[in-house]
């Protein structure tokens, strides 16, 4: 891999930082993110071809507003400064932010002022994506104002002798139709970027790593028979061969049938120590009378790991745990660098592991974004029907069971759930659309079934399109799809007598329910 070639993203706080990093990857140049307050020692040390400075929740001029190392700004590395990153650059070189009149937040037509450097060959007028309360109102001296919006006269600008530039807006979130295009002129045209980073590379630096830290000790992994479990099992196996042993957990909170076909595609496609685990009881009894969807989803991460635990001890000499970690788990849980984010929520194999875990955490795949552990399960020879596969949550059904997991609503939904991926998949839509599930809703309803009352569960339908989870949007299916899948529950699934679609965007709303 071409580290010599890196760009350095500063975390201050921004749900989006994952998704600017998945933006400059895609340019085939490496980047990382690191702490905002990472010391200009450290910086000069990595020697980046140029750093981005984050968005973030707080105001610059309140008190404890995260800041970065002063001396950054005289290193002569180019500097973009997005929303927050942009009013930290204008009040820390001279400027001035105030809160606004009124929050900016959607799209808004951007109007270029100088169409050089960054907004190079860009058209005069496009949409943006705005999301802040501050504006800068003043900029600093040496600094001129290259965008602006109707309701932001400063929503770009530069110093272009000392390659410093500000965007009030997120170039790094789809909304923003130049998006890619202000990123790539940042990258190639002002930092001088080759582009040379490859998937490929990634799995040279990542196999050398696994083994540096390996060694010569046994390491388990906890395979669900998804995309990203898989993928991680597949890389570490190349990197330390029969070092691996995988362990498959049936929790009871499987779709209908999965135990078996996860299985019988390890068994036939990649010969692995597999170890199978029946913890239904185990995982159920937990869950008892738990509603709250924080607590279910730290309950079945600290079980997943007990468990792990426990077949390790009969394994022996085991050290290491894997992990299919990714980017979008990370920053929903936690910053994944100590930076302010906020949580939206834990997922279990972030923030349900508990304190006192007796095995150390491998996870290879923690900086990638979906389609990326699908790019690497390909270059890595899985087959389709894995790196295809559909996201489906750590914690599994008891994130789509909303209220109190208990056998029989699982097994509703079970049934419910089945019957939406067979109709997706019989209309074509299970590869066009990012996720398809069914969800059990906590109410009942009245209805008529053969001439006679009923007073039964409701349904969700959730599909959404999405090119890496961070945004989503929900899936326009076509109405005699959405017809079969309904009829197919209410006449088939005993117990509903109800579907209803969710039109829910992300954000504002997540993806799954809980």
């Amino acid at each position: 891999m071409n580290t010599d070639e890196i760009i350095l993203i500063l975390d201050f706080g921004s749900q989006y930082n994952q998704l600017i990093a998945r933006r400059v990857r895609e340019e085939r140049i490496y980047c990382k993110i690191v702490p905002h307050d990472i010391g200009a020692d450290e910086v000069m040390k990595l020697s980046p071809r140029g750093m981005i400075f984050s968005g973030g929740p707080a105001s610059v001029y309140k008190e404890g507003a995260p800041l970065c190392d002063k001396r950054l700004w005289t290193l002569g590395i180019p500097i973009l400064g997005i929303c927050y990153g942009m009013q930290l650059m204008a009040k820390e070189l001279g400027g001035e932010v105030l809160k606004a009149p009124s929050r900016e937040y959607g799209k808004a037509e951007l109007l270029v002022i100088d169409d050089k450097d960054i907004f190079k060959g860009l058209p005069k007028s496009s949409i943006c994506w705005m999301s802040h309360g501050d504006h800068v109102s003043q900029i600093p001296r040496s600094f001129k104002t290259i965008a602006q919006t109707t309701n932001s006269e400063i929503a770009a600008m530069a110093d272009n002798s000392r390659n410093l530039y500000g965007l009030q807006f997120h170039p790094e979130v789809a909304h923003t139709q130049m998006g890619k295009e202000i990123l790539r002129n940042f990258l190639y045209g002002i930092c001088k970027c080759s582009g040379s980073w490859t998937m490929k590379s990634f799995i040279d630096e990542s196999i050398s790593k696994i083994k540096e830290r390996v060694g010569h000790d046994k390491v388990v992994c906890g395979l669900s028979g998804g995309v990203d479990s898989s993928v991680a099992a597949v890389l570490v196996n190349k990197a330390i061969g029969r070092q691996l042993s995988c362990i498959f957990v049936n929790n009871g909170l499987l779709r209908k049938s999965e135990s078996g076909e996860v299985r019988k595609t390890f068994e036939d496609h990649f010969h692995m120590d597999l170890h199978y685990v029946d913890a239904e009881e185990r995982f159920l009894s937990k869950l008892k009378g738990i509603e709250d969807p924080e607590e279910k989803r730290k309950i079945i991460g600290n079980e997943f790991i007990r468990v792990f635990e426990d077949e390790a001890g009969r394994i022996g000499g085991v050290r290491f745990l894997v992990q299919g970690t990714l980017y979008p788990d990370v920053i929903e849980s936690t910053s994944a660098f100590g930076g302010p984010s906020s949580v939206i929520k834990s997922h279990h194999n972030v923030g349900g592991l508990p304190n006192d875990m007796g095995l150390e955490l491998l996870e290879p795949l923690r900086e990638l974004f979906k389609d990326e552990v699908r790019q690497l399960g390909k270059e890595l020879g899985l087959p389709d029907e894995i790196i295809l596969r559909q996201p489906f949550p750590g914690p599994g059904l008891a994130v789509r069971v909303i209220g109190e997991v208990t056998m029989e609503r699982l097994n509703i939904l079970r049934e419910a759930d089945e019957r939406v991926l067979n109709i997706i998949k019989k209309s074509g839509y299970y590869n066009k659309v990012w996720q398809s599930f069914a969800v059990l809703l906590p109410v009942k309803t009245v209805g008529v079934m053969g001439d006679e009352r009923t007073y039964e569960n409701v349904i969700a339908l959730r599909a959404v399109t999405s090119s890496d989870g961070m945004t989503a949007d929900w899936a326009r299916l076509p109405y005699d799809v959405l017809e079969e899948i309904s009829n197919k529950i209410i006449n088939e699934v005993q117990g509903v007598n109800r579907v209803v679609f969710d039109i829910s965007s992300k954000p504002p709303s997540t993806i799954e329910w809980e």
